[in-house]
């Protein structure tokens, strides 16, 4: 008879394993991991097994452990710990009753931003050749006012010269104004050539990833920028904007209350 010593033994099932350690690895990791960088760091501890055979182990990731990983966008995994409807305050972030709630670091003004962004579009991404600052309510109707407006126009060395481009921007500090900035940016669209949406880029990843996706779809630039340094923002292209032609009768009347100073 067979003593339970000599029974054959199980081998470990990899897989299991390999996606525990994934669910450990994302437990640190606020931001999340993008698929292959996930690999990556699995493969590091694990050089005997294959990158084919620990991708095919994260693969469905968020379905096998469904209460640890999800995930907020295409190819971003996360730790459920950081699902933004599961997150809860802790016992000592907990306020006491009848004391004031803790709040975030207040936002730099945005106003600060608007300056150092004008330079960066005209001398880093040359988009323009004369940029302004407004803000404010200068156009003075509902539809807003740009914060910079600036234009594009051929120099005179240029052999083939084209027509005068409008170029107008939209700057946001905090994260909670993403989607009314997106519908400024969009609604600027009306009266300018190419519109920009410009966003601090400590913007929560799943939202930073439907905004650009939103801004490639209806054609509007998306940039991010170091929100807390107006020092050295940090301006970096996500998306380019598509050049339309806007409706010329808005172009007019929008242009004409800044004509002195965008045509100086």
């Amino acid at each position: 008879m067979r003593s339970s010593s000599d029974a054959p033994r199980r081998r470990p099932n990899l897989r299991a394993k390999m996606r525990a350690e994934a669910a450990v690895v994302l437990h640190d990791r606020p931001e999340g991991m993008r698929f292959t960088e996930l690999v990556d760091t699995l493969h590091r501890d694990h050089p005997g097994r294959t990158v084919k055979a620990i991708g095919n182990d994260v693969v469905g990731l968020d379905r096998a452990l469904p209460t640890q990983v999800f995930k907020p966008s295409k190819g971003l995994y996360m730790h459920c710990k950081f699902r933004p409807d599961e997150r809860v305050l802790s016992a000592q972030e907990t306020p006491k009753s009848g004391s004031p709630a803790r709040r975030s670091a207040p936002h730099l003004p945005e106003q600060v931003f608007y300056s150092s962004f004008a330079n960066w579009l005209r001398d880093d991404l040359e988009e323009v050749t004369q940029v302004i600052v407004l803000g404010g309510n200068t156009f003075r109707d509902r539809w807003g006012t740009p914060d910079v407006l600036g234009k594009f126009e051929s120099r005179r060395s240029d052999v083939v010269k084209g027509m005068t481009v409008i170029v107008a921007s939209e700057v946001k500090v905090d994260v909670a104004d993403l989607l009314k900035g997106f519908g400024q940016a969009c609604a600027y669209r009306l009266f300018a050539h190419k519109s920009y949406l410009v966003i601090p880029q400590h913007t929560p990843t799943d939202e930073l990833d439907r905004l650009e996706a939103l801004c490639r779809m209806h054609g509007v630039g998306l940039v991010t920028f170091d929100a807390r340094n107006s020092a050295h923002p940090s301006y970096r292209l996500l998306a380019r904007p598509i050049k339309h032609e806007p409706d010329l009768s808005y172009t007019n009347r929008y242009v004409r209350l800044v004509e002195r100073k965008l045509f100086a």
